[in-house]
């Protein structure tokens, strides 16, 4: 019998492939501007991202806008599914992939989540699992053109098998964690783990084993 943690990421990708909509779900024509809080002004010279935590040497890695944009870039076609019950399906995705980072800065052996940072101190946590799959994408693009800014600009975390408050907007950071601990969103009463196809959406749905305690 596999690993627990090997047998969702093959449900997870069986899902995936299988593709349609999540239950409770409903096909979206368009994109919905959907955030929290005022959108960032964005100032290149000022911008900076940043991967720290339990990486494994124990150091942090750095990029300015410049360096990032840089960074190999590649194209996801993914699904984005809101908590708010909208499904946006066959979207084009450009950016830099999470597993590229993570070859770049590889995280230490106990590392199991990570808490992923944006603008305005905004975080969302993921099992490291999730956060490595090679549809979970840094996205600069839609459908060949440069994300806008209340979609995100200059940089969005994108992250298909899960509930689309996991990939928060204006993101500037990537925190590897040795356990884990919830994010805005999680420590305000949404599930901890968010997969859409098992309607994870609120923490009071949350079994033994699912987050940390609120």
């Amino acid at each position: 019998m596999g690993h627990p943690e090997s047998r969702s990421e093959e449900e997870a990708d069986t899902r995936q492939a299988a593709g349609g909509l999540p239950p409770g779900q409903r096909e979206q024509r368009g994109w919905p501007v959907t955030h929290y809080g005022p959108v960032p002004r964005f100032r290149a010279e000022r911008w900076e991202f940043r991967i720290f935590g339990a990486t494994a040497t124990g150091d942090k890695r750095c990029w300015n806008h410049e360096e990032f944009s840089a960074l190999p870039y590649e194209t996801v076609v993914a699904d984005l599914h809101c908590v708010t019950k909208f499904s946006m399906l066959g979207a084009e995705w450009g950016g830099v992939r999470a597993s590229t980072l993570l070859s770049l800065v590889p995280p230490a052996p106990g590392v199991t989540h990570v808490m992923v940072w944006a603008e305005y101190g905004y975080s969302a946590n993921l099992r490291l699992a999730d956060f490595a799959d090679g549809h979970s994408v840094f996205a600069t693009h839609r459908d060949g053109e440069l994300l806008t800014a209340e979609h995100g600009f200059p940089l969005r975390l994108v992250v298909p098998r899960l509930y689309a408050w996991k990939g928060p907007k204006w993101v500037r950071g990537v925190e590897y964690m040795t356990a884990d601990r919830r994010g805005f969103w999680e420590e305000r009463g949404y599930h901890n783990l968010g997969d859409p196809w098992r309607e994870q959406r609120y923490s009071y749905q949350e079994e033994p084993g699912d987050g940390p305690e609120l």
